[in-house]
């Protein structure tokens, strides 16, 4: 049976206190003061008599000694959280629909694709249109298609959107053609 500790996990991020293995490191107070090179032993000295953590900034500063500061480190940890999880909050998520055809749809279902991509859109979300081959539909795909696209573009100009409409590349592989449709900006 293995031993537990081959399997702790390995830590990320600065080192702290006794983890910081250099004999001589260039110290920095915590109100920022520069005090120059001293002793492992001094730093970790002072560090503890300030009731802070001696943090490893840099592992080589000038004359190739580690910049090591005196911080709280737990605050400034979870001030990173908090500014991390700040910037989750004001991230904008694009949702894309996916509405897959095939080139032989019939004409009903063909309006109820569009009438579900038309939804989305004026939802504010992104549309990809994808038409997918298959067998010998693969020969006439650059025909079918570019027919079908133009039948969905001119889907969209009847129902007013193809003026505010924005079209992404196509994305063409092998058995699939797909285009990403958006909404310029908006309706209310």
């Amino acid at each position: 049976m293995a031993r537990k500790d081959n399997f702790r996990k390995k830590e990320t991020g600065p080192l702290v206190n006794e983890r910081i293995q250099a004999q001589q490191m260039q110290l920095i107070l915590a109100d920022s003061t520069n005090v120059g090179i001293v002793s492992r032993k001094e730093a970790l000295e002072r560090a503890e008599n300030a009731s802070l953590d001696l943090v490893q900034i840099s592992p080589s500063g000038k004359d190739d000694v580690p910049v090591v500061k005196i911080m709280d480190h737990g605050k400034v940890l979870y001030e990173k959280k908090k500014k991390l999880a700040e910037s989750k909050k004001h991230q904008k998520v694009i949702q894309i629909k996916e509405v897959k055809i095939r080139p032989k749809i019939g004409e009903h279902d063909y309006q109820t694709k569009m009438k579900q991509a038309i939804q989305f859109l004026n939802a504010g979300k992104r549309v990809k249109i994808s038409l997918f081959f298959r067998g010998r539909e693969i020969a006439s795909k650059q025909v079918r298609g570019t027919e079908l696209f133009e039948k969905i573009n001119q889907t969209l100009q009847e129902h007013g959107l193809f003026d505010d409409i924005v079209q992404e590349e196509d994305a063409k592989t092998n058995r699939v053609w797909s285009r990403i449709y958006y909404l310029k900006s908006i309706k209310k």
